[in-house]
């Protein structure tokens, strides 16, 4: 999964596994083998639907656990915004406590600015937003937040080394009914709640990082979900109205939802 290496944090420590696990199957279906392939199902339509959609916009807002050491855990959060036109643009913005960044692409070109900073740089990544995505995850080591969820076949992607699959009923995301459920994979587990009604859109997705000591976890929210003519036409082109300097991508501070402090052998 694209943005997995964020996934951190566990279940409150004040309910017991045994208690949990009572907990979960009270509420689930008898039928263990029906249960996960209605989860399958529910996850399919989400992918399906997001594939249909040619424009899409978003806000949202990350939550990233940090575990240290001396194993406190220290919690970065940021918002942002996503707009999306398929098969090649994309404009995400993220604010955060220690990063103000701005990516624009065009399908050409990937323009990174540093808005604290007044500084960005060009990269040239040709081809579609699958292709950026990949780019940013494996060459760039920058993965774009929601990364999981905009690729053409997210069902695909998500499903990928799944060995568990449980459908945990409803849950409520701000205010939407929402279908809650959840994944375990070789060295993640996961959980996605889904909308219910005939936009089935992720509302939130979080992400536990089960083989990492304590189990830290990165979690996304999405709010304010638009699609097709609701979605305000953008030229996806970058404009330099703060007259920023262009640099290397290398001398770029703090763009990542990690900041530089934060990582091995960082200064504190």
């Amino acid at each position: 999964m694209i943005i997995a290496q964020y996934a951190m944090r566990t279940f409150a420590a004040s309910v017991s596994s045994a208690a949990l696990a009572l907990t979960i199957a009270a509420g689930m279906p008898t039928g263990a083998t029906a249960a996960e392939a209605d989860a399958k199902t529910l996850l399919k339509a989400m992918s399906d639907y997001l594939a249909a959609q040619k424009a899409i916009s978003f806000n949202y807002d990350t939550n990233l656990e940090v575990v240290t050491k001396d194993h406190q855990k220290l919690l970065l959060a940021s918002s942002g915004k996503i707009e999306l036109g398929r098969p090649d643009k994309i404009r995400a913005t993220r604010h955060g406590g220690f990063a103000d960044v701005e990516m624009v692409f065009d399908g050409k070109t990937l323009t990174v600015l540093g808005k604290d900073a007044n500084l960005y740089t060009e990269v040239d990544v040709p081809g579609t937003v699958e292709n950026l995505v990949d780019q940013l995850r494996d060459t760039l080591h920058r993965p774009l937040p929601a990364a999981d969820l905009i690729l053409p076949n997210v069902y695909a992607e998500l499903m990928r080394d799944v060995v568990d699959v449980k459908d945990l009923g409803s849950g409520v995301i701000a205010g939407t009914e929402c279908d809650h459920l959840a994944f375990r994979a070789k060295e993640v587990d996961w959980q996605i709640w889904i909308a219910q009604g005939k936009n089935p859109y992720p509302c939130r997705y979080v992400i536990t990082a089960s083989q990492v000591d304590q189990g830290p976890q990165y979690s996304i929210q999405i709010s304010d979900w638009k699609t097709g003519i609701d979605v305000i036409a953008d030229d996806f082109s970058f404009k330099n109205k703060s007259k920023a300097e262009k640099v290397d991508l290398e001398k770029l501070p703090n763009i990542d939802e990690l900041p530089n402090h934060f990582t091995p052998g960082g200064t504190k």
